[in-house]
């Protein structure tokens, strides 16, 4: 299976539990796989899985509105691809937030959803 892979779009935003979280947001890194077969593809746009509209919808969903799970908002980003991008056949979503507030030393905390078209 061939991929696209869209990595590292990083949005501040004001996703959390906790009120601080809601008044003055983070940085949130999202990765998105983008699985479909493009083999023997035509080298015109029309026929691929146009992923300057995919990062607006990500975009979109990281910035729109706001949710207290990162792994809502995985949820919400993989399905948002798979419905608006018909010819992919599965999709995997990683939600990074790097600034977690947590009582330790991290380098990242992410949450990863795999979804496929059928799942929809």
């Amino acid at each position: 299976m061939s991929r696209v892979v869209l990595e590292g779009l990083e949005f501040h935003a004001r996703h959390g539990v906790y009120d601080t979280e809601g008044v003055l947001g983070a940085r949130f890194v999202v990765d998105a796989e983008l699985f479909y077969d493009f083999a023997g593809l035509p080298d015109e746009l029309s026929a691929a899985v146009n992923y300057a509209a995919v990062y607006a919808a990500i975009q979109e969903e990281v910035t729109g509105q706001r949710h207290q799970l990162i792994e809502v908002l995985a949820d919400r980003i993989a399905r948002r691809i798979l419905r608006d991008q018909p010819r992919l056949s599965r999709v995997t979503v990683r939600v990074h937030k790097p600034f977690a507030p947590l009582p330790g030393v991290f380098r990242d905390v992410y949450a990863e959803l795999t979804l496929e078209q059928s799942e929809l």
